[in-house]
């Protein structure tokens, strides 16, 4: 079953990946050692951090290529790619930052801090609107890490929901209106509805490993288990998402 039915699939290491790997890795890590750090310290976003163009190339290294990112590329048609997010865990998290409330840590704690990339929160009461209509999320294992050392997790189905949800939002308007749209509720809902109904899945990875989430997708990362072992500079994954060109094929594309 593939990622365009259940929302998310692991692709075997490969040559050509484990080459992209080996040519960014320790740079990138030596980036990530000085950026910013949240939760505690326990985790670094690294959003934007990978000096790559838009084929994925950074560091002299080659071109971004793969099964994973050919899968990606038929289904959506973008190949161009942008600065990859460099997502860093680290031993404990998700730690808990001051001034976090008792129901934001507990969510991250107990839901995987479980999300739709692309709804930003804006302003004092984290309203949420569609600011990145994103074609896919790729992510590639940069080190090696135990597979309870905070994992990401997707919600198995949950892009199917999701759609259904955006479709009937989204209904009748025109897509250049739908990033002014506020789309707090609904989502919120949505996401209820998806603890109800999809399973949860961890998805650990080794190097040169990738994974393929759809864009609709929930996904999150589960606590990093007491006793689990990883490289010291942390559990690294390069995430692309690129965005569509318009709104509307968020959600008409596959």
């Amino acid at each position: 079953m593939g990622w365009l039915t259940r929302g998310w699939q692991v692709f075997p290491a490969e040559l050509r990946v484990l080459d992209w790997v080996a040519a960014v890795r320790d740079p990138v890590l030596a980036l990530a050692r000085g950026a910013e750090r949240r939760h505690g310290g326990t985790w670094g976003p690294g959003v934007d951090l990978m000096p790559n163009d838009g084929q994925g190339a950074a560091f002299g290294g080659p071109n971004l290529s793969g099964a994973a990112f050919d899968a990606a590329v038929a289904a959506t048609g973008v190949a161009t790619l942008h600065p990859a997010q460099v997502s860093v865990t680290y031993p404990g998290y998700p730690g808990r930052d001051p001034g976090e409330s008792d129901a934001a840590h507990r969510f991250r704690r107990s839901r995987d801090a479980a999300h739709l990339d692309g709804l930003l929160p804006e302003g004092p009461d984290r309203r949420r609107h569609l600011r990145e209509p994103h074609a896919y999320i790729l992510g590639i294992a940069l080190t090696e890490a135990d597979p309870s050392a905070a994992p990401l997790v997707v919600y198995e189905g949950s892009h199917a929901v999701v759609r259904a949800c955006f479709r009937r939002l989204f209904a009748g308007r025109d897509p250049a209106d739908w990033p002014g749209i506020d789309v707090t509720e609904a989502y919120q809902a949505t996401r209820r509805q998806v603890f109800r109904l999809c399973p949860r899945r961890e998805v650990p990875l080794a190097p040169g490993m990738a994974v393929l989430v759809h864009r609709l997708a929930i996904h999150g990362v589960a606590p990093w288990a007491e006793g689990a072992r990883a490289d010291p500079r942390g559990r690294a994954v390069a995430y692309f998402r690129p965005c569509f060109a318009s709104p509307l094929d968020w959600l008409r594309r596959p």
